[in-house]
């Protein structure tokens, strides 16, 4: 930590000089040690100064979830360069647009997105972290070959890493967070209500570009862990992968947990999955239907983080917060505070819905083209709406912005959006606000249902109108095959919007 702070590099080091000859990571090329990962990334490191990378440089990371990516963003952490981790689902305007906003000028990307940079950043300095055959690109392997793999001296200031918004309009914002020294209670509190531990084996699926599952690879660097990683998330192949590898800890989008739990009993049933003692869930809201479900095939191993690219961890529910109040939050760990305010900044009561407002010691250092999120009294809006129920769980409502005026009364597209998933033909849904000549905005609502299902948009709305007000109840019933998703699995509502 003294040497390269919070950063990979910090944590890769330290379980080389504590278990060198332990594995680091498990992927399609087979394993790596933390003594070879250690190495490996010095070498890279040194062939990247050559060639003129320094500490504060901008560099791009385009990669899926393998072992390069981790060798690139080590490399790049042990140099002090600036890292871009980018989206794999961008088209080539959208990496234009950010590689330019965030001044990069080094390219490390993954083969198959070649078309991609072609179109969007072909005038960059390219590295290839992954590739099937001869490139012509230099690859990893080709910087790595013939250095010296001895430890660097570290930069004198650890890089800023910057990560994309996960929003689902427009193109992402910068997330700017100097990898500096986590606060002790951070870890504490971390652990406290999601207790991993060292030497297990991590399936982390999640994308490691973002958010989450950049923090899972961090963890198992900084707990020794091995990182199991896939290029491609494949309901089916997850768990063989858990039969293969016997992983105690799964980190997923919740939407993964959905498309795993739609393969059905009698495939499940084919793997052999109780090595898992812990799957954490974060990036989207997990629907109580959802974690219901998943605890009832697999047992009660979900933790389930609430929190954003921004204001970091804000709480996580436990198994049994999630068994007793199916849909929660849970409750803020040590080092956090989370406070529900109203249009005033004033805390309301217990029960009653605001604003939700988080502080801990990792939040991120604002937008970098500019901006930040509100901040009151040392407080950072997460832009969720919530509120706290008698026995200090926390709910989330939705989005603020998401919230639908119709008629005059206030609906938050969250509540329906869950008691449509708890209907036993229903696998998701989707509500959004539309103009209304009358009302102002009416609510319409999407739902892809399970394979063989019958029914239909009376009796979905039926479904809707024995539990909530009228005003609730959507005006339109919409079936898809399958909600619009980025990445890390949020519904774009914008392309909902515009299929009106």
């Amino acid at each position: 930590m003294r040497r390269y702070g919070s950063t990979a590099a910090a944590g890769f080091q330290a379980a080389a000089t504590r278990a060198p000859e332990s594995l680091a990571v498990i992927d399609e090329r087979g394993t790596m040690t933390f003594r070879e990962l250690h190495e490996s990334t010095n070498a890279i490191a040194r062939a990247l100064r050559e060639v003129g990378v320094k500490q504060g440089d901008g560099v791009g990371l385009f990669a899926r979830n393998h072992r390069g990516f981790i060798q690139a963003q080590v490399a790049l952490d042990k140099l002090g360069a600036n890292t871009l981790l980018l989206n794999t689902g961008f088209a080539p305007p959208q990496l234009r647009e950010v590689c330019k906003r965030e001044g990069t000028r080094v390219l490390l990307y993954d083969e198959e997105f070649r078309a991609v940079v072609e179109g969007g950043a072909s005038e960059l300095t390219r590295f290839a972290t992954w590739a099937e055959g001869e490139v012509p690109e230099t690859t990893l392997e080709q910087l790595e070959a013939g250095q010296d793999r001895s430890d660097l001296e570290p930069p004198a200031e650890p890089g800023r890493v910057t990560i994309l918004t996960s929003g689902t309009t427009g193109t992402p914002k910068g997330a700017r967070r100097t990898m500096g020294r986590q606060g002790l209670d951070t870890l504490v509190g971390l652990f406290g209500r999601m207790p991993l531990r060292t030497g297990t084996r991590n399936l982390v699926v999640a994308p490691t570009f973002h958010s989450w599952g950049g923090m899972h690879m961090l963890l198992a660097a900084q707990l020794g862990a091995t990182a199991i990683l896939h290029r491609r998330f494949d309901p089916e192949a997850t768990l063989a992968s858990i039969q293969e590898h016997r992983p105690q800890v799964l980190a997923v989008v919740p939407v993964m947990m959905q498309r795993i739990l739609a393969l059905g009993d009698e495939v499940i049933g084919k793997y052999d999955t109780s090595s898992l003692e812990m799957v954490c869930a974060s990036g989207s809201a997990l629907p109580g239907e959802l974690a219901l479900r998943w605890m009832n095939t697999f047992g009660d191993n979900i933790y389930n983080l609430y929190g954003s690219t921004e204001v970091a961890q804000a709480s996580i529910a436990m198994p049994d917060e999630l068994r007793a109040a199916p849909g929660t939050a849970g409750r803020p760990p040590r080092g956090a505070v989370v406070r529900i305010l109203d249009d005033e900044g004033k805390e309301v009561p217990t029960g009653t819905t605001g604003r939700i407002f988080v502080a801990n010691a990792v939040q991120f250092e604002g937008y970098t083209g500019g901006g930040n999120k509100e901040i009151i009294d040392g407080l950072m809006s997460s832009g969720d709406v919530g509120h706290f129920d008698e026995e200090g769980r926390l709910f989330v409502d939705g989005r603020d912005d998401d919230m639908i005026i119709s008629g005059g009364e206030n609906v938050f597209p969250r509540e329906v959006e869950d008691l449509l998933a708890d209907h036993d033909d229903v696998m998701e849904a989707a509500v959004i606000g539309v103009p209304d000549d009358e009302f102002g905005q009416r609510l319409k609502a999407f739902a892809v249902l399970r394979e063989g299902a019958a029914s239909d948009e009376a009796a979905l709305k039926a479904h809707i109108k024995n539990s909530l007000a009228n005003y609730k109840v959507p005006r339109e019933i919409v079936f898809l095959d399958a909600l619009p998703r980025n990445p890390t699995g949020k519904v774009l509502k914008r392309q909902l919007a515009e299929s009106d």
